[in-house]
């Protein structure tokens, strides 16, 4: 009787384990391009993070994201993704 089991997820900022609808989604393409996934449903390789800016700060400071996709992440797709953060933000 315990119901249905929430799937949780950790953060690559805070390191947090929260449940995965509190979180945001960043997938990386097949063409290696890097984007903020509102849904949760776009094809790609996910890594998460909590929707707070110190998140994603400590994310670029810690290389969270050049971890979870083995790969270098340029500082334009940072500034990129906090823009897209700050907008969520505002919605």
């Amino acid at each position: 009787m315990s119901g249905k089991k929430i799937p949780l997820r950790q953060c690559i900022g805070c390191g947090e384990m929260k449940s995965k609808k509190e979180m945001i989604r960043v997938i990386k393409t097949a063409e290696g391009e890097i984007l903020l996934d509102a849904t949760g449903r776009k094809n790609g390789r996910g890594a998460y993070l909590c929707p707070s800016m110190e998140c994603l700060k400590t994310a670029v400071k810690g290389r969270g994201l050049e971890r979870s996709f083995k790969m270098a992440i340029p500082k334009e797709v940072y500034e990129t993704l906090e823009k897209e953060m700050e907008e969520l933000g505002k919605q």
